[in-house]
């Protein structure tokens, strides 16, 4: 047994049986044990953003590290930006990157580079130094992975590690657990709640499962605080049966009009609501520094444990307020026509990726009166996560469809995922956006004062000269698409989409 073969029998026995690849020369003994593992599934990625997004769709949908396998620095980097949307969304991912050989590393070939530094800002790493240890880093990276919340770690292989004689696989190694809330942070958050205008502010990973918003709505009764949620959620359940914990508005002045009649905000795995950017003349912070701000659980503790125990102090049942199911828009599409439709026709049990940018938040309002499905977000703000999201998602749960409800100007990114789709006959569809602009960037000129940009401008947020057109790229990848510009055409092509197996793309013209 090499080195190699050591490392996929142990992470096998670790429960890790999914790799995304993108392999070069320094990775082909990985390569050689993946052909030779019986139990090791290996999917192959055109572009490697499409391995690291795929790899967090999965982990946000099983709880357990898909791996990817990346082929030395540049490798790496091509795929960081979906590695940063997964530490934000506390993913497990495993990230194994070929580097080259120990005894070659001083000639300074062409593609060496400084690994550890690309991959120390995104998340835990280690170089791992020979063929001897190479199991044993392998069952050190997993467990570090699934450190509680979750998290992205790094492999970085030697070449020469993964084609020398290894001893065999080493034994799994138990993560860190989430970390008990104490009765005391239980009975502060109880207090608290309790006081005229609280708010209590849902985050990260277990929140917004249901578990977590059932037992936030019966703190909500028992208390007559308020709930809400992170913009950008990982994962989060919808259903007509289910609470709702509306997310904070996007735009900060937004938010702190939502918040500002807050007495006090309470935390419950989230971070502190914060602007995603800095605008001239406005604070970082969306809360005042009058609002006082307690935390009930952080990333890192049994949130729903402490949530639960929090609603069986001060909780109540109470009745959710009824919510009819969406209907079908009719007329020409918008972005309001598109949520609504899209929203009424959603499948029982469904995945839906959404990295609509300004559609999505249309989207956003109708999706609580959907069926019952599951939702995940563009937690890290780097676009290009939706279509590789949706590749994971697919793998990790064959038995639910999946739609990617996608912006053409983010799926542009990464649009190879396409062919991944393809290759795998995911049952995924595939609704672009076509609005034929970076449409949140016009928005943005105009928030920096510029009411009137010139063609220089303009054409940097501009997608329609010349148009993509979408059904003939992803017929290039392999995948069937139409093209709709109404409501009633949108919703003929999106009930045929789910009934086809396989992918299927609809280019929604706005």
């Amino acid at each position: 047994m090499d080195g190699a073969d050591s490392l996929i029998e142990t992470s096998v026995q670790a429960g890790v049986d999914v790799c995304f690849a993108n392999p070069g020369t320094t990775e082909m003994h990985l390569v050689a044990a993946l052909d030779r593992s019986t139990r090791m599934r290996a999917v192959l990625g055109l572009f490697e953003g499409v391995c690291t997004g795929a790899a967090d769709g999965y982990g946000r949908m099983t709880g357990r590290p898909a791996a990817t396998l990346l082929h030395l620095g540049p490798g790496f980097a091509n795929g960081i930006a979906n590695l940063h949307n997964a530490r934000r969304a506390q993913t497990p991912v495993v990230n194994w990157v070929g580097d080259q050989a120990t005894w070659h590393l001083a000639a300074d070939a062409p593609l060496t580079s400084d690994i550890e530094s690309l991959a120390r800002p995104v998340g835990w790493v280690r170089s791992n130094t020979g063929a001897e240890t190479l199991a044993r880093d392998g069952a050190d990276t997993i467990a570090a992975s699934l450190d509680a919340p979750g998290r992205v770690a790094t492999l970085i292989i030697p070449a020469d590690a993964a084609w020398e004689a290894a001893a065999g696989p080493a034994r799994p190694k138990k993560p860190i657990e989430p970390r008990r809330v104490d009765d005391a942070a239980v009975a502060a958050a109880a207090e608290t709640l309790a006081l005229e205008g609280a708010c209590l502010f849902l985050g990260g990973v277990a929140a917004l499962s249901e578990s977590g918003v059932r037992a936030a709505h019966r703190i909500a009764t028992g208390t007559g605080c308020r709930v809400l949620s992170e913009t950008f959620s990982s994962r989060n359940e919808f259903g007509p049966e289910l609470p709702v914990a509306p997310p904070l508005p996007y735009f900060p002045e937004q938010g702190r009009e939502t918040l500002g009649d807050a007495s006090r905000v309470v935390l419950a795995g989230a971070r502190e609501p914060v602007s995603f950017f800095g605008y001239a003349g406005q604070p970082s912070a969306i809360l005042r520094d009058d609002q006082p701000i307690s935390t009930l659980a952080g990333a890192e503790d049994n949130v729903v444990g402490a949530l639960e125990a929090l609603a069986d102090r001060v909780g109540a049942e109470g009745p959710i307020a009824p919510r009819p199911q969406a209907e079908p828009a009719t007329g020409p599409l918008t972005v309001g026509s598109l949520g609504q439709t899209l929203a009424a026709l959603i499948p029982e049990n469904a995945i839906v990726v959404n990295e609509a940018a300004t559609t999505g938040l249309a989207f956003n309002v109708f999706a609580p009166s959907a069926a019952r499905h599951t939702s995940l977000g563009l937690t890290g703000g780097a676009i290009g996560q939706g279509l590789p999201c949706a590749v994971g998602a697919a793998i990790a749960c064959p038995d639910r469809p999946v739609t990617a409800f996608q912006a053409d100007g983010s799926g542009l990114y990464t649009m190879q995922a396409l062919w991944t789709m393809a290759r795998e006959s995911l049952d995924v569809v595939v609704v672009i956006c076509a609005n034929r602009a970076y449409r949140i960037l016009q928005a943005e000129l105009a928030r920096a004062g510029v009411a009137e940009p010139g063609p220089k401008a303009m054409g940097l947020t501009d997608l329609s000269n010349p148009p993509i057109d979408w059904v003939s790229a992803a017929k290039a990848f392999g995948v069937p698409g139409t093209s709709v510009n109404d409501t009633d055409a949108f919703a003929a092509a999106y009930r045929r989409a789910l009934a086809e197996p396989g992918p299927q793309l609809i280019e929604a013209v706005l």
